[in-house]
């Protein structure tokens, strides 16, 4: 089976407390969906990004080290989380961003850190001499050491149509 990467749950779960969290006049929770809108980028497979993360990617990874490690993440939510709890409307965000702090606390412990996905350059392949020269039969066509010679392509050799001789002509 394969790795899980726990740091992407922490994520979504994080962004749903401080969603929570802005419910409520509160800082921190426009603090919370400020570091976690932009999703981090996976170890393996294709990372989706979200809608307009990117100027959230370049303000985050601005921070360095504080904004790329989990345990700073962890601790930082869980100092969030706490003085929350203590109001009743804010509760809720409280409990999801103490769960994720949680997780993020088991990402870091895993080795896990956050990577930027930043938009890659196109690398182009040079075109094959292949595509350059369309073929000029229809298909099916055999390969080429297969393929009969058409008379106009033989310059100057004669052409026997093996078909139309007999036996007795060769």
């Amino acid at each position: 089976m394969g790795k899980i990467e726990w740091a992407m749950w922490a994520n979504e779960q994080a962004l749903a407390a401080g969603l929570t969290l802005t419910d409520v006049p509160r800082a921190a929770g426009v603090f919370v969906c400020l570091l976690e809108y932009p999703r981090g980028k996976r170890n393996k497979g294709k990372s989706e990004e979200r809608t307009g993360q990117y100027c959230f990617t370049i303000c985050v990874k601005s921070f360095g080290p504080l904004t790329r490690n989990y345990y700073v993440r962890a601790f930082l939510h869980a100092a969030i989380c706490v003085p929350g709890g203590f109001m009743l409307a804010t509760v809720l965000g409280c409990v999801c961003l103490g769960i994720a702090s949680l997780i993020y606390l088991g990402a870091a412990i895993r080795g896990e850190q956050w990577e930027p996905i930043l938009p890659m350059k196109e690398i182009r392949k040079p075109v094959g001499e292949s595509i350059k020269n369309p073929p000029q039969n229809p298909p099916p066509r055999p390969p080429a050491e297969i393929r009969r010679k058409r008379a106009e392509d033989l310059e100057g050799a004669a052409y026997i149509n093996p078909i139309a001789v007999t036996a007795n002509e060769y």
